[in-house]
């Protein structure tokens, strides 16, 4: 993403609050783009199919989803009056991410906005939620927003991987780094630069590697891999020209460190990648994404490398 001209909102049409629509209102007259209001809907007892629709549910449908179109446009006149071009869009689409990812596509939306709530740990395990869907299957960066206010000058948290650990691509912590800035040089924000590096995993591998029972340096195996970890996080940060002041390397685990850095530098948003290439490194790192973003104190904005194409098919379910 080089710049923000077309901003996607997705509405809750059961909500009340709109805390992702005031959020991309805000991106989108900071950055002087288009804003799109998207309610994806879809109500099982008026789908119909082949043999059982009936003209009655084609107008039922008809009538919901004009319904849909009127409250978009009463949600959109205020942001309208505040300066920003904002259009709107109802569609009928089934399941909800793949309605979302399909109407991303065909706008071109440069980012999407979503609310996101808290799920308790029985539907993080039993449930296919929506956001764990989006952030598998998004091409387009999505921001998934939780209720709250932002700094006038907003802190912006690039959580990057220079050691391109759990197989991710070397440009995707450009990609991170770069939209990070972008962000920043919209709404007059700063950066910040983090990275975790667990020790453990040196440990485990020098253990791993002695056959015989020796003393183990393990307090000079923690401090190699601690300054190889700062010698290409100090790299990349240099290259993005992140003040060292700015750049928070920590050892321990990312979902447990990066919600602490951001509590303790008031994040708004903390920008982090997701790759997907295969159903077991999918499940992997967008667990990761996932656990970190339960217990993140501010917006998440998820990023993919630019050679990444959602698997989500172009055409709309026959069920919906």
């Amino acid at each position: 993403m080089q710049t923000i001209s077309k901003v996607l909102s997705v509405v809750d049409p059961t909500a009340q609050d709109q805390p992702a629509m005031l959020r991309a209102a805000w991106l989108a007259k900071k950055a002087g783009a288009e804003l799109n209001l998207l309610v994806c809907y879809y109500n099982e007892y008026l789908s119909g199919d082949r043999l059982f629709d009936s003209p009655s549910l084609e107008k039922a449908r008809h009538e919901v989803m004009a319904n849909q179109e009127k409250h978009l446009e009463q949600l959109a006149e205020p942001i309208r009056q505040s300066g920003v071009v904002v259009t709107t869009t109802a569609v009928w689409d089934h399941p909800l991410y793949e309605g979302i990812v399909r109407h991303c596509v065909a706008s071109g939306a440069d980012i999407i906005f979503k609310d996101t709530h808290h799920h308790s740990a029985v539907e993080r395990a039993l449930l296919t939620n929506t956001d764990w869907n989006l952030i598998r299957t998004c091409a387009a960066p999505l921001w998934l927003v939780k209720p709250h206010g932002l700094a006038d000058t907003p802190i912006i948290v690039a959580a990057i991987d220079p050691m391109n650990q759990h197989d991710k691509p070397a440009a995707l912590d450009d990609e991170i780094l770069q939209i990070s800035k972008l962000l920043a040089k919209n709404v007059d924000g700063n950066v910040h630069a983090f990275h975790s590096y667990d020790p453990r995993i040196a440990v485990a591998t020098a253990t791993a590697n002695a056959y015989i029972p020796v003393s183990l340096p393990f307090d000079e195996i923690e401090q190699q891999m601690h300054e190889d970890h700062q010698k290409r996080f100090k790299e990349i940060t240099s290259f993005h020209d992140v003040e060292d002041d700015h750049a928070h390397l920590v050892a321990g685990l990312t979902h447990e460190e990066l919600p602490l850095i951001a509590e303790s530098l008031k994040a708004d948003v903390v920008v982090m990648g997701a790759v997907a290439r295969n159903r077991w490194k999918r499940l992997f790192i967008g667990a990761t994404a996932e656990r970190t973003l339960e217990h993140l104190p501010c917006d998440l904005l998820i990023v993919k490398p630019d050679w990444f194409q959602t698997p989500v098919e172009e055409t709309t379910h026959e069920a919906a």
